[in-house]
């Protein structure tokens, strides 16, 4: 059986402060640490889906409430100066609402993705720097995702009638190269931002996790991060 093979990455990644030398001398082998990043991960994904997939889950939560596409962020401000904020409104509320209610649909992916992770997307996490969370639900879920929330998406924002005009508008523009493919269509848009969302916050309960393990209440968590402290 392997064992302290982690021990150069989690002393150096500034993520993982908690984290020491004399922790991974004592008996861990790789399949303990594996397992503890994998109830880690599992953890800190059903969390971020429950503080998302919920009302102000996104509307509500700034480092994750999605805003107008830059294109149509001049044109709202002119809406807004000729009385019409409140179309403006209306939208920004309806993207928001769209990402809250598809994010739930995650949950089976995310865990399936956390349940098949091999002992070496293990050690990527660890040694992967802030965002190696994030870059591992990424390349496991983000395109089955993305399938899965689309629709959703689109029939929570089909009925606000300036989202059908935005895309018009931008679809043409973004023809001549004024706007960005991925702003160019507001379901495509919020389906992307919500999965960037999702993937943030993720990685922020994860690291909770790490940084207080008893909380978790998890047997393997304070084996593998308790003792680290």
């Amino acid at each position: 059986m392997k064992r302290r093979q982690f021990t150069a990455g989690i002393v150096v990644v500034p993520g993982l402060a908690a984290m020491s030398p004399l922790a991974w001398s004592l008996d861990l082998s790789e399949a303990d640490a594996a397992s503890g990043v994998r109830a880690a991960l599992e953890k800190g994904a059903v969390s971020a889906v429950g503080l998302l997939g919920r009302a102000d889950g996104f509307l509500g939560n700034p480092k994750v409430r999605i805003p107008l596409p830059g294109f149509l962020e001049d044109a709202a401000k002119l809406l807004r100066a000729t009385g019409q904020g409140k179309r403006v409104d209306e939208l920004v509320t309806a993207m928001n609402r769209a990402a809250e209610a598809a994010v739930p649909e995650a949950k089976p992916l995310l865990i399936n993705a956390v349940k098949s992770m091999s002992v070496e997307d293990a050690r990527k996490v660890i040694t992967g720097g802030d965002n190696s969370v994030t870059q591992f639900f990424a390349g496991k879920t983000r395109d089955p995702l993305a399938e899965k929330f689309l629709p959703i998406v689109t029939r929570a924002t089909e009925k606000v009638s300036l989202a059908a005009k935005y895309n018009a508008v931008a679809g043409k523009a973004m023809g001549l190269g004024l706007v960005k493919k991925e702003e160019a269509n507001v379901q495509q848009y919020v389906t992307g931002k919500a999965l960037d969302g999702l993937f943030l916050m993720i990685g922020e309960e994860e690291r909770k996790i790490r940084q207080n393990p008893a909380a978790a209440g998890s047997a393997i968590l304070k084996k593998v991060f308790g003792s680290l402290k």
